[in-house]
């Protein structure tokens, strides 16, 4: 087993999580096999419980595991299924050693940060890195292991010599450490002194990088770079330039550029892994298609597509990280340059009107100006009326429509209200108290402990007889059961289904029960959708989620050239991207 260590010095942000992610990808595209591994060094066991407005979303796995949003760039960029045991915490691995300890396994030794700490760490990421991740069931070559935070941090120290200890174990060209820092520029000119102190901290914890990769706004300029070297006491060719780029998606190509993969080639002697041909081919094919399709955002494309966000926690724009990039994905797709309009959902209610009218016009100018709506999840009763409000003028105005987890739960509460007259239609979560809950908390979950007790994980989704007609439907290939992440505690209350069906709205999609709702669709609309499941989570660059392609499309004006495109291309085209199929020649690219 093989390992690339991406830790970063100076500040935190600097996009570890995305040079980490390209780095697979070029690993990937000469035919290995790669797993990864967030290392997050919070006393949390999870993130489940952790405030989107400050730690950015939760990204959820197929198993259920709720986990960092990193975790979300390594499965798009790398085409695999990492499991929550992919993402280490401070909490998970001292409740491991405590747990060992109380069962007597330390054999009544005195338990200490070296060497039982940093012994679980190793002990854990050696186990974690030969899982299989991906659809060739066999053990990974390569394991990106990402450092969170900063080197320094003493909450990362007993994970900076557990790295130091795994080197030494790994032994000769099996473990190379990339150490992302940022170069600044002060008055015009490149500043390096932060990245000479950031080297300078990192080797005396014990670790020794072997490439240095400098972020910075503008390209790094010769005499920067050289003086980088020089005071870093490495190579020219180990000091690598990530600048700002108009897309990320392009930050492969950018590493690719400057030699990466012959830099893990030598590093790490890949040239005596045994490397399958119908892999190396696969992975040829993948890397032409992100050029590909990536290479558009290089264009000036002159048709834009607008969407309206309408959220609680717009302010921190990571909350919905993977909602960003399913939309991004589905422009590329269309050939559109994506503008998001983010709208914080309080603004639009009658309150704002009253305590700040500047905002109350500001926020609806934008809604209305906007060729789609969009409402994510979210939890509590915050900015919910603003939600509901912004559903109605998409109802009304077909505006196309998608409502994921809460946006669903929105718009039944919508319908119910303005179509059905349930005037005092309302969800358990926002009023316990309600006559009419419309949305009830699920028998089944556990209403005292937060952690890992919603919903959550891959589970099926029926489509219903009498739904061939369902705009969601045909980009799914009519297919009659389709397999989506969930993370939710609240679910449409059955007893209101058969009324909310007779005003109009169609429950297209059900669980394998066929008791809980999860697509919600009205027919005499462009396109309005609601979904229970988060499909942003299985959406991939070369495989857009086909909720969020379907609501661009419709936007856009393309649903239904996008659709007969999905219908002609069959199974190829809905896995183009997944199983190395060459494009399909279909003009979206």
């Amino acid at each position: 087993m093989k390992y690339v260590l991406v830790s970063g010095g100076v500040i935190s942000g600097v996009g570890k999580g995305i040079i980490a992610s390209s780095t697979g990808l070029l690993l990937k595209t000469q035919g290995l096999k790669v797993s990864s591994i967030k290392v997050d060094p919070y006393l949390n066991v999870d993130a489940g419980t952790m405030n989107p407005r400050e730690h950015g979303e939760v990204f959820v796995l197929s198993d259920g595991g709720e986990v960092d949003l990193d975790l979300g760039n390594y499965e798009r960029y790398l085409n695999i299924t990492l499991t929550r045991d992919n993402n280490i915490t401070t909490g998970k691995i001292y409740q491991h050693v405590i747990e060992q300890e109380r069962k007597g396994t330390y054999l009544g030794k005195t338990v200490q940060v070296v060497p039982h700490i940093t012994d679980a760490i190793q002990d854990w990421i050696e186990r974690v890195a030969r899982i299989p991740v991906d659809d060739t069931n066999e053990e990974p070559d390569v394991c990106i292991i990402e450092l969170g935070g900063t080197v320094g941090d003493i909450e990362s120290m007993p994970f900076i010599e557990a790295m130091t200890q795994l080197r030494r174990r790994a032994g000769k060209n099996n473990f190379l450490q990339i150490h992302v820092s940022y170069v600044p520029v002060i008055n015009g000119e490149q500043k390096t002194k932060p990245t000479q102190q950031a080297i300078k901290a990192v080797r005396s914890a014990g670790l020794v990088p072997d490439l240095i990769a400098c972020r910075c706004e503008i390209a790094l300029d010769q005499g920067a770079l050289e003086k980088i070297a020089h005071f870093c006491q490495v190579d020219n060719d180990q000091v690598i330039m990530v600048r700002d780029m108009p897309s990320i998606y392009q930050v492969p190509m950018l590493l690719e550029q400057q030699g990466l993969i012959t830099s893990l080639k030598k590093i790490l002697a890949l040239d005596t892994l045994t490397i399958s041909d119908t892999l190396t081919r696969k992975g040829k094919q993948t890397w032409a298609q992100w050029q590909a399709l990536t290479g558009t955002q290089t264009r000036n494309f002159h048709d834009t597509v607008e969407i309206a966000l309408v959220g609680k926690y717009t302010e921190l724009h990571d909350s919905y990280m993977s909602v960003i990039k399913a939309l991004e994905h589905s422009t590329m797709r269309c050939n559109r340059l994506l503008k998001i309009r983010w709208i914080d959902s309080e603004h639009l209610e009658a309150k704002t009107q009253i305590s700040d009218p500047s905002r109350f016009h500001s926020a609806w100018h934008a809604l209305c100006g906007a060729n789609g709506v969009l409402v994510p999840g979210g939890f509590g009763t915050r900015g919910t009326e603003g939600m509901v409000l912004a559903a109605k003028y998409a109802r009304e105005n077909k505006v196309p429509y998608l409502g994921i987890c809460l946006g669903m739960q929105i718009a039944v509460i919508e319908y119910a209200r303005h179509i059905c007259g349930i005037t005092d239609a309302s969800s358990e979560e926002f009023n316990a108290q309600a006559a009419n809950k419309l949305i009830m908390f699920m028998p089944e979950v556990d209403k005292e402990t937060m952690g890992a007790t919603m919903r959550l994980g891959l589970r099926p989704t029926l489509f219903q007889e009498g739904s061939e007609w369902s705009r969601l439907r045909a980009l799914y290939h009519g297919k009659t059961e389709i397999l989506e992440r969930h993370r939710h505690r609240y679910e449409v209350n059955p007893s209101f289904i058969e009324q909310l069906e007779q005003g109009g709205l169609s429950f297209v999609g059900k669980d394998d029960a066929g008791v809980r709702m999860e697509v919600v669709e009205i027919k005499d609309h462009p396109w309005f959708v609601g979904v229970q499941f988060h499909p942003e989570y299985l959406s991939r660059v070369l495989d857009p989620s086909r909720p969020f392609l379907g609501f661009v499309a419709a936007s856009a004006g393309l649903l239904s050239t996008i659709t007969q495109q999905y219908q002609d291309g069959g199974a190829e085209s809905l896995t183009a991207g997944v199983n190395g199929i060459a494009l399909n020649g279909s003009g979206l690219f």
